[in-house]
């Protein structure tokens, strides 16, 4: 076992993982972040993309020793004190999910662009979140949403 200390959330975690635990099975199991799914388990399906330092990663490709010293986002992290965040209502007002499944990864690609790019056009948003499937939504609510999410911003800042 290792200690893996590193910033989940915004909070500090201390934890020990073994040397070839994968990130997304010490997030789910070991940390209770259950907003992290399984999916394909190879890199291919974006259903375990969490943030780390800010960029979109899957973490069924990474080992949990990997993230020390590093500062990880799950789908739990982009609330604040229960008060969503504006990727979250605007895919809530967009209807961009459907069976749930895919929604924590794309609400995480989808802030990392809009950290990125507060004004993407329709093929950066097909850019960024391209490696997350869907297979509910035909993907024309996720780009919506992106797109309120980005208007939103846009309002709130001027405000």
């Amino acid at each position: 076992m290792m200690l893996v200390k590193f910033r989940l959330n915004g909070q500090m975690v201390e934890e020990q993982a073994a040397p070839n635990r994968t990130l997304l099975d010490f997030l789910r199991d070991r940390l209770e972040m259950t907003s992290v799914k399984k999916g394909c388990d190879e890199g291919r399906c974006g259903a375990c993309t969490v943030l780390l330092n800010g960029k979109p990663v899957c973490s069924c490709l990474m080992l949990a020793v990997q993230v020390r010293d590093a500062d990880v986002t799950t789908l739990e992290g982009l609330s604040n004190r229960g008060e969503l965040s504006v990727v979250q209502k605007a895919f809530l007002e967009k209807n961009g999910f459907q069976c749930g499944f895919c929604t924590p990864g794309m609400l995480l690609a989808a802030k990392a662009l809009l950290d990125q790019n507060p004004d993407p056009s329709v093929e950066d948003i097909k850019e960024a979140l391209d490696g997350n499937l869907c297979r509910c939504t035909g993907y024309e609510q996720i780009i919506e949403s992106v797109s309120r999410a980005a208007e939103m911003m846009k309002t709130s800042a001027g405000a």
